[in-house]
């Protein structure tokens, strides 16, 4: 008991200088086994100023991803090898699935910077797709694989609960969406009489997206049927401000935990150009995954004041 009213008065006598500062460290993995071997091509420029640098903007992207454990992504200059030896000219009409086949690896990333200043407030506007090389991988929206439904439901984020219930919503929208005629739409024709014996038995569409889906389904002791589809199995699309508050103060925190030596603090990330688009990839990336079940536990980290070291 004496020893332990001794602690105290001495670090009431000394000041705050012998109390570290607690802080929880956000980490991320990669939630899909199938997924591990990650491909990034070089990012398209849609943005209108002439200051991007697209090599160096899919550079940082890759550095940031394979920082993330589970993915083993090709270096930039290996993937433009490859494109370069196929002669392949890139663009929209790519089957990209293909090209992840023909790459070796299990998703090609197509990225493009949609809007970008250097000048404060920076702004940088991002947008990534992930093509499966397996066009029997269907897409995994936002809240897939989290806790929903579990006591661990009330953790999840608020941003994250309204992407999954906004893409939710979407995808339950779209079966409402008028069709043209079979007469209208060349080659068209209704399925509504396929779906017919599904909405009688429960009043819904028989293509309605169902929200336990977002609940991954136990093993099958057999594999399911191959339905080949065509479209990106992750879309995530982002424009970071400079001076929004939630960006600084996420900023802050990740200026916090990289011990970094540099003069100006996190605000000077906000002025050289190269680290705040690196945050910005980091950030995407981070979303992309956290909106996915990448999640880790935060590891508590003991940070001392630098007046402890002093002698």
């Amino acid at each position: 008991m004496y020893t332990r009213l001794a602690v105290l008065l001495l670090a009431g006598c000394c000041g705050c200088s012998l109390i570290p500062e607690i802080a929880y460290q956000p980490r991320y993995h990669n939630p899909f086994p199938q997924l591990h071997r990650i491909a990034i091509l070089p990012f398209f420029n849609l943005s209108e100023s002439p200051h991007v640098d697209a090599d160096r903007v899919t550079l940082l992207y890759y550095e940031e991803l394979q920082a993330i454990p589970g993915f083993e992504v090709l270096p930039v200059g290996v993937v433009k090898q490859k494109l370069a030896e196929s002669g392949k000219l890139i663009d929209e009409k790519t089957d990209f699935q293909q090209l992840a086949q023909e790459l070796g690896v299990d998703a090609v990333l197509v990225g493009a910077v949609t809007d970008y200043s250097p000048y404060y407030p920076p702004r940088l506007g991002l947008a990534v797709r992930w093509y499966a090389a397996n066009r029997g991988f269907h897409p995994i929206p936002p809240g897939y694989g989290l806790p929903w439904g579990t006591a661990e439901e009330e953790y999840i984020p608020d941003w994250i609960v309204w992407e999954a219930e906004f893409a939710l919503a979407r995808e339950q929208l779209a079966t409402q969406t008028p069709e043209p005629r079979p007469d209208e739409a060349p080659g068209g024709s209704s399925d509504q009489a396929a779906g017919a014996p599904h909405a009688a038995r429960t009043g819904l569409p028989a293509d309605w997206p169902d929200p336990t889906g977002f609940v991954p389904p136990p093993p099958s002791r057999l594999r399911p049927p191959y339905r080949p589809q065509y479209e990106p199995i992750i879309r995530h699309t982002r424009i970071y401000h400079g001076n929004d508050e939630e960006f600084t103060r996420r900023l802050a925190d990740y200026y916090f935990f990289r011990d970094d030596a540099r003069f100006g603090g996190w605000q000077a990330y906000l002025g050289r150009s190269e680290d705040f688009v690196r945050f910005c990839c980091h950030l995407h990336i981070t979303e992309t995954l956290a909106l996915r079940g990448g999640v880790r536990e935060p590891k508590v980290v003991w940070r001392w004041p630098i007046s402890r070291y002093d002698r």
